[in-house]
Parts: structure tokens; sequence; C-alpha cells
């Protein structure tokens, strides 16, 4: 006598079983694919607008996000960022300090801009390094790995670059 069906087949058991594994594999940060591309982030140092919401005092709060996706740790991280107005002027130079970034670490920093909504901020721009110590190295010597390594993102409306 044959066994129950429960209403799927063995192909379409098999297709969820492989689902799942993959949708596990992702939640867990290891490749689906054996012969998946390499992440265009390797090696790299990604420094992310995250988020930007209006607070209840009329400032926006801007969500920074710093992966270090490099082989390097840092004593000590820092970008200086510019911010743009609706109309493409610049109206606040900022820091944004991260301090220790090991090597695989992500950080995140709030920073808020007091008077200005988010909807008049078109655009961050990452004008210099400002702190960017590698591990173990003399107190201000600067590595050059955190400008000529970065890339930048936004999740925003908000135009973030370099």
């Amino acid at each position: 006598m044959p066994a129950p069906r429960h209403g799927k087949t063995p192909a379409l058991s098999a297709l969820i079983a492989t689902a799942l594994l993959g949708f596990t594999a992702i939640a867990h940060g290891q490749d689906v694919a054996p012969d998946a591309q390499p992440d265009a982030d390797e090696g790299r140092i990604m420094l992310e607008l995250n988020n930007a919401t209006d607070t209840d005092g009329g400032a926006c709060r801007m969500t920074f996000v710093a992966t270090n996706n490099s082989p390097e740790s840092f004593e000590r991280t820092g970008w200086q960022v510019g911010i743009f107005d609706a109309q493409g002027i610049v109206r606040s130079i900022l820091a944004l300090e991260f301090g220790a970034l090991s090597a695989s670490k992500t950080k995140i920093v709030l920073f808020d801009l007091p008077g200005r909504g988010c909807d008049d901020i078109s655009r961050v721009v990452v004008n210099d390094v400002t702190l960017c110590q590698p591990e173990g190295s003399a107190e201000g010597e600067v590595a050059s790995a955190c400008l000529d390594a970065l890339t930048t993102r936004s999740r925003e409306n908000i135009e973030f670059g370099i």
C-alpha cells in the first residue's frame, strides 16, 4: 500500500527543503551557491547612511554604519562628511568618529543635525579621513586604507558618496 502523500510530491518537498537550507545559510552569512561571486565589499571598509529620521526636537537624526571588511584592525577611525541642503549647498561639515574598528567588525553612530529636517538634506559626501590609526601603530599615524578602501551606500533617499 502506498504511503500517504499529505498533499506534497517528493519533488516539491525537495524544493522546499532546498529553499529552507538556502534561507538558513543566508541567515548565518554563508554562501548558498559554491560558485557564487566574491563579495564586492571584501577587503574594503563600507560606510553606510542607514537611516535618517526627524526627531521631535526638529533635528534630522542620521544613523551611519561602518563595517570593516578589510583584514586590518584600527584603533581609531573617523571621517569628515559634508551635508548638502535640498538646493545642493553645503550647510554643515561633520566629523563622524567610530573609534576602534576591528577586522570584520560593524559599528553604528547616530548624529543629530539640529534645526535641519531630513527633507532638507539631499546629499552627504565623505570629504576626508579624520582618524585612521592602524592597530599597534604610533599615535597620529594615519593609514590610507580608510579612504582608499572606502565604499559608501545609502538606504535613504539621500545620496551618499565619496
